[in-house]
């Protein structure tokens, strides 16, 4: 499939030629959704935690004699049917990451690609270079209607470009090695540099 190229002004830069096993796909939700899910479960931090039985604090004397109370028999302020006792099997700090093969993730990014390109929230810029200042950028940003957009730019993203804008609300900036499904899909515009695709297409080939 073709697509226009155009510039930071607005201006046109020509066209470029991109793969369709790449960005023409018919996006499948039940690829994105395990790519997704994979993606925020490895991010997860985990650290949930309650005190168990032999961690709360409280005096290990027996609470009343064994017989002639009439009620059960106990031994511990710490046992789980207390007021503040122990929890019994509550959350202890662990990893929520699962495995997904290598080829279900480069097939997630590849349909979220083509499901950005087919709703034609994908735009092709001729690079993504700036002199710093986020102002001028802000502007660009605003004449051309994006308002929640990723940027994914070649294996580096340019400095003053990135310093620009690192202020702009609702515009990230990535280098090809950092696109992802979750960070793709979440916003409304996906903005390639030519770099971009090219570094897209050899790492998913």
């Amino acid at each position: 499939m073709k697509l226009d190229v155009i510039k930071l002004d607005g201006g046109k830069a020509g066209s470029v030629d991109l793969t369709d096993e790449i960005f023409d796909l018919e996006p499948r939700a039940d690829i994105l959704h395990r790519v997704v899910r994979w993606q925020r479960n490895k991010a997860q931090a985990g650290t949930h935690k309650v005190k168990t039985r032999s961690e709360v604090s409280y005096s290990t004397k027996k609470i009343y004699r064994q017989k002639g109370t009439g009620g059960a028999r106990h031994g511990s302020r710490k046992a789980p049917i207390f007021r503040k006792g122990g929890i019994y099997k509550g959350p202890t700090p662990r990893s929520h990451a699962h495995d997904l093969p290598k080829k279900v993730r480069a097939l997630g990014l590849k349909h979220a690609l083509s499901a950005k390109a087919k709703a034609g929230a994908l735009v092709i810029i001729e690079n993504a270079e700036a002199d710093g200042k986020t102002a001028a950028l802000a502007k660009q940003v605003k004449d051309l209607g994006w308002k929640r957009a990723l940027i994914i730019d070649g294996a580096a993203v340019n400095e003053g470009f990135a310093a620009a804008a690192r202020n702009i609300e609702g515009l990230d900036v990535l280098p090809s090695m950092g696109a992802n499904v979750f960070d793709i899909l979440k916003r409304d515009t996906l903005v390639l540099t030519k770099a971009g695709v090219e570094a897209l297409e050899a790492r998913l080939k």
